[in-house]
Order: C-alpha cells, then sequence, then structure tokens
C-alpha cells in the first residue's frame, strides 16, 4: 500500500528471511564466518542460538547461499519429528526418496554422503527451531554424526535454536551430543547504533536511499520498543511506514513510530 507512495521496489521489513536484507553487524558477521568455518571445517556439530527474532533464520539462508555448489544442503524447519520422521524429512531435503524403515533410511543417508565425499562434495544439515524438538530425535542426530571417514566427517549439521536449547542441551541426558558441539555462538540484540544501521539497510536494499527516511527521534523510539531485535524493527517499522502513506508524511518521525507501537500493543 505504501510502496507506491514511497517509490519502493519492494517492502523494506517484511518478515521474511531473505538474505538480501542482511545486515551484518560485527556479530551477525562473526556468527557467519563460524558457521562458514565449522562447515568448510567439517567440524561434525554446530550450534547457533538468539532470541525469538534475533536473525537466525536469516543467517541460515546467508549460510546457504555462500556455501556453493560443492555442498549438498538440507533445511529442516519443524523439527517436532520423530527419530524416523526426521530421517525422511532430510532423505527428501537431500533430494532422495525415503523408506518407511528407519534403518534403510539410515543406509541410504550414509551411501548418499559417502558418494558425495567421493566426489569432492559435502552434506550439510541444517535444523532450525531444534529447542523444540524431542530429546530422542535431537540423540538420534548425535548417531548421524557418526557419519564419518578415518579422517572427517561426512555431515555437517547445523543445530539452530531460541536460548532454552542451550539448557536442553545442558541435561545430563545429552552430554554425549552436547560434548560432540565444537563450534557454538549466541546472537544478541542489537545496539542502539546497529539498529540506525539497519534501518538504512534494509530502505537502501528496497530503494528508498534519498527517497525515504526515519528522523534520529524515530530511529531512537524505534530501538526502544524493540531492544534491537530484528522481528520487532521490522514490526514497528512497517507500521510506521503504514502509518506515513495514511497521513501523507515524507519523512518518518517519532509520532509515526508511537502510532505504530501503539497500534502493535493494541493487537496483542
Amino acid at each position: 500500500m505504501y510502496k507506491d507512495y514511497y517509490h519502493l521496489k519492494e517492502e523494506p521489513f517484511n518478515l521474511t528471511p531473505d538474505p538480501r536484507f542482511l545486515y551484518l553487524t560485527p556479530q551477525h558477521r562473526e556468527a557467519l564466518n563460524h558457521l562458514l568455518y565449522g562447515v568448510r571445517g567439517r567440524k561434525g556439530f554446530l550450534c547457533l542460538t538468539g532470541e525469538v527474532g534475533a536473525g537466525k533464520t536469516l543467517l541460515c539462508r546467508a549460510l546457504l547461499n555462500e556455501l556453493g555448489p560443492n555442498f549438498h544442503t538440507a533445511l529442516i524447519l519443524n523439527p517436532m519429528l520423530t527419530e524416523t520422521q526426521l530421517l525422511q524429512a532430510a532423505l527428501r531435503e537431500f533430494g532422495l526418496q525415503p523408506k518407511r524403515d528407519r534403518l534403510e533410511c539410515l543406509r541410504l543417508l550414509n551411501d548418499f554422503v559417502l558418494r558425495a565425499s567421493s566426489a569432492g562434495q559435502d552434506a550439510v544439515l541444517i535444523i532450525d527451531e531444534a529447542q523444540d524438538m524431542p530429546d530422542s530425535t535431537l540423540e538420534m542426530t548425535r548417531l548421524l554424526g557418526n557419519l564419518e571417514t578415518e579422517s572427517h566427517k561426512l555431515l555437517q549439521i547445523v543445530l539452530v535454536g531460541q536460548p532454552e536449547l542451550r539448557d536442553k542441551l545442558s541435561k545430563p541426558s545429552l552430554r554425549q551430543l552436547a560434548q560432540r558441539i565444537t563450534v557454538r555462538f549466541h546472537l544478541r540484540p542489537m545496539s542502539a547504533l546497529e539498529t540506525e544501521g539497519y534501518i538504512r539497510h534494509r530502505l537502501s536494499v528496497a530503494g528508498g536511499d534519498n527517497v525515504l527516511k526515519f528522523d534520529p527521534d524515530a530511529m531512537r523510539e524505534v530501538y526502544q520498543y524493540s531492544d534491537g531485535t530484528p522481528r520487532l524493527i521490522n514490526a514497528v517499522s512497517d507500521k510506521a511506514l503504514l502509518a506515513g502513506y495514511v497521513y501523507q508524511k515524507s519523512t518518518i518521525d517519532q509520532g509515526l513510530v508511537r502510532l505504530a507501537v501503539r497500534e502493535l500493543k493494541e493487537a496483542c
């Protein structure tokens, strides 16, 4: 609705995890580098955690884009699965036809990663929202880590989740899995300065350079509401742009952001 009014190519604060909109703060760049190091170095298990809306899924998409054609990748977004269902989902993501039997699924996966390794390629399994996985399914991921040669891991597994994932991995029953995770990173909220850079970056990607601005007070108001959480920044900024369109404002000011905040709180 406001896109034409502000002469934007697309909506800058869409909630979909589009890697083109990734704003690499120093910690987001460090997180991405940790993931790339772990996957390319065949470290086996990696873990990325952060609060709700911190940008974890977007970082995973960026990771997939960075890996290139020599990597077979599988991304599982709904991990509330049994052990067999997890195997079947992974096989489908790798482009294979899963079997009903768990042992057959394991055999298929083992054959696949061996063929990939022989061809000089790697396989990566990313499991998002991993804090929701049943303990038995998490334990299955540990067994998948046993797919290896004498020199390297055949399957790199990235567990992505909210802080509860760290709590879950600290349980004695999952200590064997926790001990295998050699690369870990926890995403923190952005600072006020990073929040301003984030807003400007997304406006620029959407084509809003020199056309649309948030004034300094509006930026501070966005940060105060969101506490530097990307998803909340997107939500309030999108509402503010809509309010700017309604009131025919060329610059987003503090009053428009406060109006957006009020509407979001009333909707809860």
